[in-house]
């Protein structure tokens, strides 16, 4: 994402508008504190959106219910501060594989909070120092990587998660990124936690390639390796990306929000961390695409497209090869500003935070890929001003 679009309250009224595209029949209006404990049912889950506030970070929580749609449950303080202004990363707020603990960072504060989850309720655990600005987390097993956002130092920093999930930094896991003007977008694991990847939004014409991703290797004791390999982008601007199972890498390019210029490419990612381009940079015709999940059977893959107020949809086949689906797959309008995407654990539903409407939209994903919009939940969360994160199960 380049720049910010401010007029929430006009996103708000547009998005009412398009009543065909997404109801809101399930919205919550009303201000709450805390996070009510139910039991959850049978196939009902959670979900937590970040409001990144710098005076005073909050989770909001929502109960999933089986048929998709959300309904707010309350607000939880992370102890720390948010920025208030975007975070421009993917993965700032993490549920561990398990769905016991939730990982939040706190950008404004310089820290990671750590949750216990039991349903939709949230109990802080541990406020963790974690570097400058940190801004995106990943997890694999044991280990829990943190990417430090700062311009004065962007690099990670490594983590031991504990049986009750709290974290304790690795001593020297600390790494500088291979360019010192990275502006990173996503910190990541491989699905077998041997490799880190880190994507970098600037265009640094000193240091060849001028996109890049960075790849570090991981070590038996949890270590980053002390550089990174620094690989090609096969698309300007990196923003963010995905794993499929198999080790088959997505990467979504924004283009530097060009108009209609956004696209996504695929990689085969070998065990050295150099990169094999399966899919280069297919085009779906959208603006400042930054954000990007893949459905748990690794056949389709959604983008955010926060120029354009959309979602595009890609169908990826066996071999990694990606092929547009739907530039359009969901439009909300020109001020949602829509930013994090998330899946619900068994990749039936998919769910999108909209920072200029204040609130995250449901989606039924069909057998051939298609959404079928479910609602839009409103409430908690600051209007157009640097909410970021949302996480599922």
């Amino acid at each position: 994402m380049v720049g910010r679009v401010k007029n929430g309250v006009i996103g708000v009224l547009s998005l009412i508008m398009l009543l065909g595209v997404i109801t809101t029949a399930n919205a919550q209006v009303t201000e709450d504190s805390g996070s009510v404990a139910a039991p959850l049912g049978p196939g009902e889950g959670a979900a937590f959106a970040m409001s990144n506030r710098s005076t005073g970070n909050e989770i909001v929580t929502y109960r999933r219910a089986a048929d998709g749609t959300l309904t707010r449950t309350g607000r939880v303080p992370t102890g720390g501060n948010g920025l208030g202004t975007d975070l421009d990363t993917q993965g700032a707020l993490l549920l561990s594989s398990d769905h016991r603990y939730l990982y939040a960072a706190n950008a404004g504060s310089d820290d990671v909070s750590v949750f216990a989850v039991d349903g939709t309720q949230l109990t802080l655990l541990q406020r963790v120092a974690a570097g400058d600005e940190p801004n995106s987390l990943t997890i694999h097993d044991d280990l829990l990587y943190v990417l430090d956002g700062s311009v004065a130092g962007n690099g990670i920093r490594g983590f031991t998660r504990a049986a009750d999930g709290t974290l304790t930094e690795i001593p020297k896991s600390f790494r500088l990124l291979s360019s010192p003007i990275a502006v990173p977008g996503q910190v990541a694991f491989s699905p077998d936690g041997r490799l880190l990847l880190v994507t970098q939004k600037t265009t640094n014409t000193l240091l060849p390639p001028a996109s890049a991703i960075d790849v570090f290797q991981v070590d038996g004791n949890g270590l980053a390796s002390a550089l990174p390999r620094r690989n090609a982008s096969n698309g300007i601007r990196p923003f963010s990306m995905a794993f499929r199972d198999d080790g088959r890498l997505l990467v979504v390019e924004s283009f530097n929000a060009a108009p209609g210029a956004s696209a996504v490419s695929s990689y085969e990612v070998r065990a050295n961390g150099s990169f094999e381009v399966i899919s280069g940079s297919v085009p779906n015709l959208q603006t400042d695409s930054c954000w990007i999940v893949i459905t748990d059977n690794g056949r389709f893959a959604f983008t955010a497209n926060f120029g354009s107020g959309t979602i595009s949809s890609y169908r990826i086949d066996p071999a990694g090869q990606i092929q547009l689906l739907d530039d359009r797959a969901a439009f909300f309008s020109l001020f949602s500003q829509p930013v994090d995407l998330a899946l619900s654990s068994d990749s039936r539903y998919l769910y999108l935070l909209l920072r200029g409407t204040v609130g995250v939209a449901a989606f039924k994903i069909e057998d051939k890929g298609g959404l079928t919009p479910l609602g839009f939940t409103t409430g908690g969360l600051p209007v157009a001003d640097g909410a970021s994160g949302l996480a599922v199960y």
